[in-house]
């Protein structure tokens, strides 16, 4: 997690804990001039729309006071959904057995993008299973993870 995404979490987490959610990740978009502020909250029974704006007039709140993100932004408050986005080690471990969609910062053997089974976590790197193979890599060189929705 970056230092600005640090601050960010450190500010709003008591927030949403205080509300009873869990926050689930942040993630903050460039968007030329203007940028997106999501923030992703979780709840073991699920999360509503009204839920979703009032956790948003409290973030806020809090984030006007504050100024932590410079420029203009949209702020937005959302579940992880079911195509859920991954950001920390424990993350990777409560979904281990899931088909996994990660993109890396970097490329590793001439790609950045990769899908396959989430084996699990190892130290600090996330495996996963692709045609047999068994791929580790840093979660530090992971730009962006989501969950694979499996309809059966």
């Amino acid at each position: 997690m970056a230092i600005k995404d640090a601050a960010l979490h450190a500010l709003i987490e008591p927030v949403v804990s205080a509300m009873g959610f869990e926050l689930w990740g942040i993630d903050h978009l460039s968007q030329g001039k203007h940028s997106r502020l999501v923030i992703y909250i979780d709840h073991q029974d699920g999360v509503s729309v009204d839920d979703c704006a009032d956790v948003s007039r409290q973030v806020s709140a809090v984030l006007d006071v504050e100024d932590p993100v410079p420029g203009e932004y949209r702020l937005e408050v959302s579940s992880p959904g079911m195509d859920r986005p991954l950001f920390t080690l424990e993350q990777f471990e409560r979904y281990a057995g899931y088909m996994v969609a990660v993109k890396l910062r970097l490329p590793f053997d001439g790609r950045r993008k990769f899908q396959g089974l989430l084996a699990g976590v190892e130290s600090d790197e996330v495996l996963l299973q692709i045609d047999g193979e068994e791929y580790c890599f840093p979660i530090e060189g992971i730009d962006q993870a989501r969950v694979v929705p499996q309809f059966t």
